[in-house]
């Protein structure tokens, strides 16, 4: 039997700690498609406006992409704010994690992911914000991280699946 991720499995940067950060969300999904499938569509960071509408004008920093690596800086605009993001995690097909600095925003990004026995994936994210656009955003909007990343994993689905046929 597989034992999925919890949210005491993310290493947490101190001062992302969920609690202790102004905005916390969760989500997660399973995904009828291998691991490696849904690796590389996570990985592949020029292609995710195609699929997931959240994310825009992607610009690697670091190296010519087209696919973010241990210690990528990639600059994008997401939830309608410019940010600048470095991956501070990359275990291939496991983990991935960046941070993610605009103005107002300071916010820590986290997948797991974990083989199925029947071949499917099980995908976990989570994601910390301080800063004062995060804080009033939570009070305005307090759902909308959740929402988002929701449908960032749902378009992530119907993207692996359709691959994975």
């Amino acid at each position: 039997m597989t034992t999925l991720p919890t949210v005491n499995q993310i290493r947490w940067p101190d001062r992302y700690i969920p609690g202790q950060a102004a905005v916390f969300a969760h989500n997660e999904i399973v995904i009828h498609a291998p691991i490696a499938t849904v690796w590389r569509l996570l990985i592949r960071a020029e292609n995710w406006p195609q699929w997931y509408p959240n994310s825009a004008d992607i610009h690697f920093l670091s190296h010519a992409g087209p696919n973010l690596r241990d210690r990528s800086r990639i600059r994008w605009n997401t939830f309608g704010t410019r940010i600048t993001s470095k991956v501070l995690e990359f275990e291939p097909e496991t983990r991935l994690a960046w941070n993610a600095h605009g103005i107002g925003v300071d916010a820590y990004h986290a997948w797991l992911l974990t083989p199925l026995a029947d071949g499917s994936t099980h995908v976990l994210t989570e994601e910390t914000q301080n800063g004062w656009i995060a804080r009033l955003g939570k009070l305005l909007m307090p759902k909308r991280m959740e929402r988002k990343h929701q449908a960032w994993l749902e378009a992530l689905r119907l993207q692996a699946q359709k691959e994975a046929r």
